[in-house]
């Protein structure tokens, strides 16, 4: 087995994203409607940083932080467990860092909440539900960004 290398996607990465997005298995069953018809396209990721955790040239897990937002992080499920979220928080945070932004904007999916209060994000408030897409609250987080 090979390294885990973080770097930035190509927007001919995005079909593969959007499959391991609706792969996940946090988004099946009452949460699968909010990725209904929902595809990350090459133009998204053009347009917006977004990075791969790869491993031999496999794509594992991915992140997009746009302006102060972390927009997407989803990590394959037969890659859970092996600190590739973690990874990919920490960089996402060194970014921010680079961009010169002092703190990080989340709304997570509801099951991510502990995932991301671990990695160090404090729970801001919630995010009423919007049906009929999004049929429950979400919580609202906010990384801090180190200075160093």
């Amino acid at each position: 087995m090979g390294q885990i290398e973080i770097r930035r996607a190509t927007p001919g990465q995005a079909g593969t994203l959007t499959a391991l997005m609706h792969a996940s298995s946090a988004y099946q069953g009452e949460y699968a409607s909010i990725l209904d018809g929902y595809a990350i396209a090459p133009g998204y990721v053009e347009a917006n940083p977004t990075f791969v955790a790869t491993r031999d040239g496999e794509i594992l897990g991915f992140y997009a932080l746009l302006e102060a937002e972390l927009d997407l992080l989803f990590v394959a499920d037969r890659a859970q467990g092996l600190g590739i979220g973690a990874r990919l928080v920490a960089h996402m945070l060194a970014e921010a860092r680079e961009r010169g932004l002092d703190s990080v904007r989340v709304v997570s999916h509801p099951p991510a909440l502990a995932f991301y209060v671990r990695m160090g994000a404090r729970r801001t408030g919630t995010i009423p539900a919007a049906p009929p897409k999004v049929r429950w609250d979400r919580p609202e987080l906010r990384f801090d960004v180190p200075t160093c």
